[in-house]
């Protein structure tokens, strides 16, 4: 069995800073991409970073320059860190990830529970 647990969301000020965790356990073979998306109040939830095992980074539009994705291979995390935050960037943030089980000769894409991010203005 797999868990994607997100930490360190909460409440920020406009500006302020806030950094996202989100660690893969279980019987875990191999973690191929990891990301995180976000869902407002009433709208469809969107990408907002990914990170492939080779490095590779995806940002959306309106996060790039203020956040950044990383991760600790060793310890199957993502990490988010957010800088500048700003009103809309409030919204449930959930971790993504595509792995491999101990089990499974494919891999399979995985959501964590969610970790809400509010930004006063």
């Amino acid at each position: 069995q797999v868990q994607l647990v997100e930490s360190g969301g909460g409440l920020v000020q406009a500006g302020g800073s806030l950094r996202l965790s989100c660690a893969a356990s279980g019987s875990i073979f191999r973690v191929s991409a990891m990301g995180w998306y976000r869902q407002a109040p009433g709208k469809q939830r969107e990408l907002v970073a990914t990170l492939t095992s080779d490095g590779t980074t995806t940002y959306a539009d309106s996060v790039k320059g203020r956040f950044t994705i990383s991760r600790d291979n060793a310890k199957n995390t993502v990490y988010l860190q957010m800088n500048s935050l700003k009103p809309e960037d409030t919204a449930v943030y959930y971790c993504n990830a595509d792995l491999r089980t101990l089990t499974m000769l494919t891999y399979t894409n995985y959501w964590g529970q969610g970790t809400q991010v509010t930004v006063s203005s």
